[in-house]
């Protein structure tokens, strides 16, 4: 039976709900997609090896050919939650307007694996002297348990890895790091109307985030590296929650925010000194405050510079390899072995907004990208690498 059409593909995924998300309200399996993924790729002749991460949570590695070296093209399974009425379509119907086709994960990331499929179909009658390797996580967008599992088993990966986030198909060799982190402030609830009846959990958390301010601040007044288009490094708000009635003292709130340090920050140096700012405000505020990580840090990634696979990116797309100020998955394929590279279609100004898209006029030179790759790296593994300095623009 053939496959769906490349837009059939896309719609498919698109409409395949697979949130990732701290929220448990808003988190979903992924196992949706990884179905369709290993039901089109066996299909085509892939072995696939769906693996299990946490509940209702799984990875996907397709592989076609065997041996050592090869290519790894990977991306993630999920999308962060969505604001439905912001959308002025379905977020999960793929809609065509204006040149763009419209989706949750449409650029960030789910469409790439549409057009890694189409890349390969016309490819494979031809013999694959060097496997390649196709890869979908979980929860990128969240813990990155999916990657974080596949670095944690070892298993070898292909010569090569290539990470489809949106990179407007330009090479990226270098990234910030990202912590996620939670502060929890428990108070005392008590009558509105009269204040010393109880401590309220929302007041300090107002003093929590101007504490936070000033520490950004001030890092962002210490470090910065013109290597990134945002030099310094930032501090985001993500959400918040607290408190139940207005004519009740807030007893506890909650706060999720994240940070992303610049290669040489150290994760636990900033965590203390933002464990320094918190203490005298619980003491000033009667209240406990519980500050911990939600999840591991994820590490800088830097690729070298005269690394083939930056090479040949560059030469392929006419592009210098950059940096992105966004975290990828990057660093953990880099543990396995693999030279590794972000480069994707999409844009991620539209990531992780309404009516976030992908130009129709991004389709076929991405699958002429990624058909190049696969040549070079599992058709034609033997031929030499494209040499330093290279046709760069």
């Amino acid at each position: 039976m053939p496959l769906p059409s490349l837009k059939d593909q896309f719609a498919a995924l698109i409409a395949a709900p697979s949130v990732s998300c701290t929220q448990a309200h808003w988190d979903q399996s992924n196992r949706p997609v990884i179905d369709l993924l290993s039901g089109w790729l066996s299909d085509l002749g892939f072995a696939c090896d769906v693996q299990h991460v946490a509940p209702g949570k799984f990875n996907l590695l397709a592989s076609y050919g065997s041996g050592p070296g090869g290519l790894v093209l990977a991306g993630h399974s999920d999308t962060v939650p969505f604001d439905a009425q912001l959308w002025q379509t379905d977020p999960l119907k793929l809609t065509e307007v204006d040149g763009r086709w419209i989706g949750l994960g449409s650029c960030d990331m789910k469409g790439f694996f549409a057009l890694i499929i189409e890349a390969v179909q016309p490819l494979l009658g031809q013999p694959f002297k060097q496997p390649l390797l196709i890869l979908a996580t979980c929860d990128e967008e969240s813990s990155m348990s999916g990657a974080r599992a596949l670095a944690a088993a070892g298993q070898p990966l292909g010569r090569a890895a290539v990470i489809g986030e949106p990179t407007g198909l330009r090479p990226i060799r270098l990234h910030k790091g990202i912590m996620m982190e939670r502060i929890d402030i428990l108070g005392q609830s008590g009558h509105s109307s009269d204040p010393s009846l109880g401590h309220s959990a929302l007041e300090a958390m107002q003093d929590v985030m101007f504490a936070l301010r000033d520490l950004r601040a001030q890092w962002q007044r210490e470090f910065n590296n013109p290597q990134f288009s945002m030099p310094q490094p930032t501090l985001n708000f993500g959400c918040i929650h607290g408190g139940d009635n207005p004519n009740r003292i807030c007893g506890q709130c909650a706060l999720e925010f994240d940070l992303r340090p610049l290669p040489g920050m150290q994760p636990e140096a900033l965590r203390a000194a933002i464990r320094q700012k918190l203490q005298p405000l619980a003491e000033q505020h009667q209240v406990k405050i519980d500050y911990a990580p939600l999840f591991p840090s994820v590490p800088p990634f830097e690729q070298n510079a005269d690394a083939e696979l930056v090479r040949i990116a560059e030469r392929l797309t006419g592009h210098s390899a950059t940096s992105v100020a966004f975290a990828t998955e990057a660093p953990y394929l880099q543990q396995l072995g693999c030279e590794t590279l972000v480069l994707g279609p999409g844009d991620i100004d539209c990531a992780h907004q309404p009516n976030e898209y992908l130009d129709m006029s991004r389709l076929q030179p991405t699958v002429r990208l990624l058909q190049q790759l696969i040549e070079h790296y599992c058709l034609n593994p033997s031929q030499p690498a494209v040499p330093s300095g290279g046709e760069n623009a």
